[in-house]
């Protein structure tokens, strides 16, 4: 991931809701969450989570398909890795032990 990609991530999960949405989606797994449900859940307006939703779409941490009438939101698991990959590369000078931080938690996260 480059800087662009990693800011523009990060700028997407600084909003209180989206940072909620992405968390609670993160839960679901492959299985996803429709956007009335996710907004029900967070308890703020449908109309104000598809802006919320869109965002986090744009930044690739979120996609969506239809299922019915309904859009279906699932994390993109890739784009989290790289994210967290990106945030944690250099940590302790390529030493993630030193941070707290398992080996594992580098590559191997979800």
């Amino acid at each position: 991931m480059d800087t662009n990609n990693a800011i523009t991530a990060l700028a997407a999960l600084a909003q209180e809701h989206r940072l909620a949405a992405f968390r609670l989606l993160a839960t679901t797994g492959d299985t996803g969450m429709a956007a009335g449900e996710l907004a029900r859940q967070i308890g703020i307006p449908h109309n104000t989570m598809s802006s919320h939703l869109a965002t986090l779409s744009n930044a690739g941490l979120i996609r969506a398909t239809r299922d019915g009438r309904s859009m279906i939101y699932r994390i993109v698991p890739e784009e989290m890795r790289d994210l967290l990959g990106f945030l944690t590369d250099d940590c302790c000078q390529g030493r993630p032990e030193l941070c707290g931080l398992s080996p594992a938690t580098k590559g191997d996260c979800c």
